[in-house]
């Protein structure tokens, strides 16, 4: 597993091609006024406006193609952004003017690992490193690529060494977090993780790993506003949603359970884990007309479970519909004679159905 963590404060778009005005304005700009825009592009940076940067860096190059800082900077952006395509197209831009420039090559390597050609990604981020052996940006590389390798004692080691080097950069802790993780040391992890989150307080991997670990360490109370918090930035992530429906059905919270199933229900219309946690979270709230039509989703998907059929039977149970309770009872036990609880329903269910004929008569 690789952990370079994402930045999320800023969604990528496109560009739009700067006007045959626009291109004169700037082009006519003083060097005092592309300074200022650069400085400009660069407090973008640092408040993760990564679109806002783009344009402004964008704008200087349509001045000077050659103009290296900002080349630095819309990489930067662009890795920001996942848009890695436009990352290795950047710093090949950066490598034309400056071949040996360490920060170039890394660049390079980080698009070409998240493109998953880690063989190249391997050699330029080398390169960069014997260029550059203080560059931290290398190092984060270097750690990611080993963990995706699982290498993770070596991982462990240069994701340390990205740390010394760059200790503000939220992905070097979070890949010292995962290689910590693969080593079971949960609580040197966690801290990890925590320091990543510091830097990134909306780190969606960071919050992802950190609410699995207080969640494997028992501390659910905790971990469910880190899921949520996560949630809170990006409501369709799947992962976020599955850490939150363990979490609450654990915590029988079956509000927060039928509602984060029923996103993922509707993110994947065909996820049997989804439908039962949906169902679950309704039998929960005592809400069996809607569990039950639950359990129709979930036997459109699988009809030879028995566990499922047995369910249904109980639920119409519940609802005191014990006819068609035995009915599917009777269908579970075709499946699985032996089914203990599908036997336990059927005998609860006909008693009832036997003794409301009863009081029909009288």
């Amino acid at each position: 597993m690789e952990s370079d963590t994402e930045h999320n404060q800023d969604e990528g778009s496109s560009i739009t091609p700067l006007s045959t005005e626009e291109a004169i304005a700037v082009s006519t700009q003083s060097p005092a006024e592309l300074e200022k825009m650069l400085q400009q592009a660069d407090k973008y940076l640092a408040g993760q406006r990564w679109s806002q940067a783009e344009q402004i860096f964008q704008e200087l190059l349509s001045h000077n193609t050659h103009d290296e800082a900002a080349l630095q900077g819309l990489a930067q952006a662009y890795d920001a952004l996942n848009r890695h395509d436009d990352l290795l197209s950047t710093a090949q831009s950066i490598l034309e003017i400056s071949p040996n420039s360490a920060q170039g090559l890394a660049y390079k390597a980080r698009a070409l690992q998240k493109l998953e050609r880690l063989s190249e990604a391997t050699i330029a981020n080398d390169q960069a490193l014997l260029l550059d052996n203080t560059l931290g940006l290398a190092w984060i590389n270097r750690s990611g690529l080993q963990l995706l390798q699982q290498k993770f004692p070596e991982a462990l080691r240069n994701a340390q060494r990205a740390v010394e080097l760059a200790p503000n950069d939220p992905r070097s802790w979070a890949n010292k977090g995962v290689a910590l993780l693969n080593f079971g040391r949960l609580l040197e992890a966690l801290e990890a993780f925590n320091q990543s989150l510091t830097h990134d307080p909306n780190g969606i991997f960071s919050l992802q790993m950190k609410g699995e670990i207080l969640c494997k360490l028992g501390r659910l109370q905790e971990a469910l506003p880190v899921i949520q918090h996560g949630l809170s930035i990006n409501s369709t992530n799947v992962t976020s949603l599955i850490q939150g429906i363990q979490t609450s059905r654990a915590l029988e919270m079956y509000e927060l359970l039928t509602e984060y199933a029923r996103q993922l229900t509707t993110l994947t219309p065909k996820n049997p884990f989804a439908w039962d946690n949906y169902m679950r979270g309704h039998r929960g709230l005592g809400q069996f007309e809607e569990a039950n039509e639950a359990l129709d989703q979930l036997l459109a998907l699988d009809p030879s479970s028995v566990r499922t059929w047995t369910l249904k039977a109980d639920t119409l149970y519940r609802l005191g519909r014990y006819r068609e309770a035995t009915a599917i009872a009777e269908k579970a036990l075709r499946i699985d004679q032996g089914y203990s609880p599908a036997h336990r329903i059927h005998e609860k269910a006909v008693k009832l159905m036997y003794q409301r004929k009863e009081k029909k008569k009288t």
